[in-house]
């Protein structure tokens, strides 16, 4: 369920690997900047021989009795993104839990609509006896502030958020900066000029950590890079998650300055960055899912580089087999590096070795504490 977190690897050369870095397939950054100043690399630390992430347990949980409710956020199953990371969990727990297909419910948001649907929403679940119910995203917060205590015995959890009060409500919580750091690197390391943009959906706290994360990876492997950002909407409107064209627009605009690779944290707005990024020649960074592998990005699966993969999944996953051997305790107080709860991708062949050996180097460091990721611009 984990293995995409990639075995730490003991470095044998740091100086020699850094220069080949820049010489491999996709890593190549030869190229001037519009300063005209070449990309100029710090030197990467080395990952230690204890810096690899523990694989899932082989525990065989049984969750056929479990009846299971995903709210989802804007967009749904099918936006390529966040809810198609909760939906991958809820499949891979009908496959490995004995979940029936049948005992599970799958219901969407709508973009800014008011709270009263979300609650209807979770009430219907309740009272259908789906037991546990996610909420996928912090939007549901609020909703679950109301809903929650009217269903004492129903467990729900809810995705990027807290509900205080709310003993039947547990938060599955992520360190999206510390995954993004990562992706800063690849960034950092495929650009040919040593300018590389950010995309996010809405301007609000928990996409500003994708930044705040990005911006520093970027610049810690190449202090001399420059990092555009660009919001689609806003704080307050959530359209920004679901507007492709506004996403396209969004990137089009880094690419025309200069950057050349875009990292996206804008749900199914995602698509348009990636569109846009096809038509420019450069190369895109996917976000929560290994959107490489996305059916509905298909068409554009060639310009990305590698996805930052929030572990939506895992939490969903692991949050149903919680439930079933009725042990929330069993899970972490927020899904991090070390515990493979955020990470990043490989599939495409253009990260290599040398690549990864260096992105296992930073993973350590921040692990170990030596690097902190920043979670504010």
């Amino acid at each position: 369920m984990r293995g995409v977190a990639v075995a730490a690897i003991a470095l044998t050369s740091v100086m020699t690997m850094a220069a080949c870095a820049k010489d491999t397939g996709g890593s190549g950054n030869n190229s001037n900047t519009g300063s005209g100043a070449a990309c100029e690399y710090a030197t990467p630390p080395t990952a230690s021989a204890t810096s690899s992430t523990s694989a899932a347990n082989g525990d065989k949980v049984d969750a056929s009795a479990l009846k299971i409710g995903l709210a989802y956020d804007i967009g749904g199953r099918g936006d390529a993104s966040f809810n198609d990371s909760a939906a991958a969990g809820l499949d891979k727990a009908i496959a490995d839990m004995g979940v029936k297909k049948e005992n599970t419910r799958e219901l969407s948001a709508a973009p800014n609509e008011d709270e009263s649907a979300k609650q209807t929403r979770l009430r219907q679940l309740a009272g259908e006896g789906f037991n546990p119910i996610i909420g996928v995203g912090f939007a549901y917060a609020e909703s679950l502030k109301v809903v929650a205590p009217e269903f004492p015995d129903v467990k729900f959890a809810l995705v990027d958020g807290t509900v205080e009060g709310a003993t039947n409500v547990t938060p599955l919580l992520f360190a999206e900066h510390e995954g993004s750091f990562l992706a800063g690197v690849i960034a950092a390391y495929q650009s040919k000029k040593c300018h590389v943009g950010f995309v996010g959906g809405v301007e609000i706290p928990l996409i500003q950590k994708f930044e705040a994360g990005y911006a520093q990876g970027a610049k810690a492997a190449a202090p001399n890079i420059k990092v555009e950002s660009k919001y689609i909407t806003p704080a307050g409107d959530f359209s920004g998650f679901q507007d492709a064209p506004k996403g396209q627009e969004a990137a089009k605009g880094q690419i025309d300055a200069g950057a050349d690779v875009i990292y996206q944290a804008a749900g199914a707005s995602g698509k348009g960055v990636f569109s846009a990024a096809k038509q420019g020649n450069v190369l895109a960074i996917g976000v929560d899912a290994d959107q490489y592998n996305q059916a509905t990005v298909a068409d554009t699966k060639d310009v990305i580089v590698s996805s930052m993969l929030k572990r939506v999944d895992v939490a969903v996953y692991d949050f149903v087999a919680a439930v079933a051997k009725n042990d929330l305790s069993s899970l972490p107080k927020v899904f991090d590096l070390k515990s493979d709860g955020v990470g990043y991708a490989t599939s495409g062949g253009k990260i290599d070795a040398k690549l990864q050996e260096i992105l296992e180097g930073y993973k350590a460091q921040i692990i170990e504490g030596k690097i902190s990721v920043k979670d504010t611009p």
